[in-house]
């Protein structure tokens, strides 16, 4: 039989003697527990994962997108992101707070008692934390940052985008991002934060109603001139009436904008309305389709640009197309300095229209005031 042989140093055999080594049980452990005089006197409960846990904005956002689209895909849309994104931050904010927000339903999703209670808490949260971010800057502080403006498209042509050469050269840390929109989805996008400020129009005798969130500032009045063929009887008018152009073939824009309210509403106390071969969204195309003498339209003065030669405007009377031109925003960024900076310079711009601001108009906050 071989034996193996370990050498042993002097302090090996002194552990071993002393009984420090091969006894496990009497090996003391590397951390020590803590006195019982420094511990806690009152245990506290493990609580809850989803109590103490900070509530991202950012997830909010995205519950109150989802809310107001109907779909994950139309939200992400919405908000810029990827679906999987917007899924992603609806499910975190689910276990910040211990509840399910949403339930699918088909191809789409509603919410639950819990997720409309988080959307309307959410909505005021979001607008307290959007006041405090414009009431901490100066009056006089610099515009900086991005402001996302809705504006109707005659208004792109003649107001928004000369005035965005202008904020570039003047204010080069003020990012402007333009979306055309029809009045009232620029209204609701501003009121639902995917716009900051819009540019909205109105026919007088149909409204535009503002919800008491929003606030509006009256920059001008826009005419609109009926458009013939220079070969029509009507061009060497002074002045045309409805009752004048009932007999006409007519190109208006579609069903549902807010320009063909106001054609209805223009004869609105004639026997009945003129006949509409031609709806084109367009005041380009519709100048097109007078100069080849197919029709007569209806076209704004604002961003018209100059017409063809065989176009004539004709000014219309009783009543005069007039549309007043409003900025809107959400109280909330009242004080907002990019927001007060852009006010003035659309403001300014309504004077260079040859029209003096006619100032504020009242919102349902602001009747009986």
């Amino acid at each position: 039989m071989t034996t193996k042989f370990t050498p042993q140093t002097t302090a090996t055999r002194t552990a071993r003697r002393d009984g420090r080594i091969g006894m496990a049980s009497r090996v003391r452990p590397r951390h020590r527990a803590r006195p019982a005089h420094s511990r806690a006197r009152f245990p506290v409960a493990p609580l809850p994962d989803s109590i103490g846990r900070m509530i991202d904005l950012a997830a909010v956002d995205a519950l109150l997108a989802v809310e107001r689209t109907g779909t994950v895909h139309a939200a992400a849309r919405d908000l810029g992101y990827t679906p999987s994104a917007v899924s992603q931050q609806v499910k975190r904010l689910e276990r910040d707070l211990g509840a399910r927000l949403l339930d699918r339903e088909g191809r789409g999703v509603v919410l639950t008692a819990a997720g409309r209670r988080v959307v309307e808490e959410g909505r005021a949260l979001r607008e307290q934390v959007e006041s405090l971010r414009a009431r901490l800057h100066d009056a006089g502080a610099r515009p900086t940052g991005t402001v996302r403006l809705g504006s109707f498209s005659t208004a792109v042509r003649g107001v928004v985008a000369p005035l965005l050469a202008r904020v570039r050269d003047d204010v080069p840390d003020l990012r402007l991002v333009v979306e055309e929109a029809e009045p009232w989805d620029a209204v609701a996008a501003v009121a639902a934060g995917t716009l900051d400020l819009a540019l909205v129009h109105h026919w007088e005798g149909v409204g535009l109603a503002l919800p008491p969130s929003l606030r509006a500032e009256e920059l001008f009045r826009d005419e609109a001139d009926v458009l013939v063929h220079a070969s029509s009887t009507l061009a060497g008018r002074a002045a045309l009436t409805p009752s004048d152009l009932l007999d006409e073939t007519w190109v208006c824009t579609p069903d549902g904008t807010i320009c063909y309210e106001w054609f209805c509403h223009m004869f609105a106390r004639e026997p009945r309305v003129p006949r509409i071969d031609f709806r084109c969204l367009e005041f380009a195309s519709q100048v097109e389709v007078v100069a080849q003498d197919l029709a007569v339209a209806l076209v704004p003065r604002l961003g018209r640009g100059p017409l063809p030669a065989d176009v004539v405007a004709v000014p219309v009377r009783e009543p005069v197309p007039t549309r007043p031109v409003t900025v809107v925003w959400r109280a909330t960024m009242t004080d907002a300095p990019a927001v007060r900076y852009l006010r003035e310079r659309l403001r300014a711009a309504g004077t260079r229209h040859g029209r003096e601001p006619l100032g504020p108009v009242s919102t349902p906050a602001d009747e009986g005031t």
